[in-house]
């Protein structure tokens, strides 16, 4: 059954993917050209957490940019989180493997709801600010740790968007792996 959930999880996220390419180029700051390998190595690393009994493609996702890869999530044991790293330094055009992967906690008081309404919040708060371009940010959190992923027009975003994230109630870190094109 896991497995099932799971590549209907993967078959979403091409159908996200393929729709929002469009907008994308729009509003994105690299080219059309940047995206698309992006979303094939993202895509290929996904199906190799699928595939790979050891990884539990649900429990660490996998972001894109410019051919640098960063791998965010949980992980149960060691060797997860060391085959998750494997595979995507195995996908052809990966320049780099950035890892934000934490140990999952048997007992913690941030569960996947404190998670979800953190995002929310910290999403509501970049979409509010006019001074940054909020679809070019990822939010990803994990264990109420804000992870911020994207390429953005300038140092000041990448300031902005981490302030805004560190001013939401339960945050209890924030990491940016934020680029700015100047």
């Amino acid at each position: 059954m896991k497995k099932y959930i799971a590549i209907i999880h993967f078959l979403l996220l091409l159908v996200i993917v393929g729709c929002g390419t469009i907008y994308g180029v729009a509003v994105e700051e690299r080219k059309a050209g940047t995206i698309a390998a992006d979303a094939k190595i993202t895509a290929a690393i996904q199906k190799g957490f699928l595939e790979d009994s050891n990884v539990k493609a649900l429990d660490i996702s996998a972001y894109c940019y410019n051919g640098n890869v960063y791998l965010v999530g949980e992980y149960d044991r060691a060797p997860q989180k060391e085959r998750a790293i494997t595979i995507a330094k195995g996908v052809e055009g990966v320049r780099s493997v950035h890892t934000y992967i934490l140990l999952k906690k048997k007992i913690d008081t941030c569960g996947t709801s404190d998670n979800l309404a953190i995002r929310g919040k910290v999403d509501a708060k970049l979409v509010a600010d006019k001074d940054i371009w909020s679809t070019n940010v990822d939010i990803k959190v994990v264990q109420c740790n804000v992870v911020l992923l994207g390429i953005v027009k300038s140092s000041k975003e990448i300031a902005k968007a981490t302030a805004h994230a560190k001013s939401v109630e339960g945050v209890r870190s924030v990491t940016s792996y934020l680029k700015s094109t100047h």
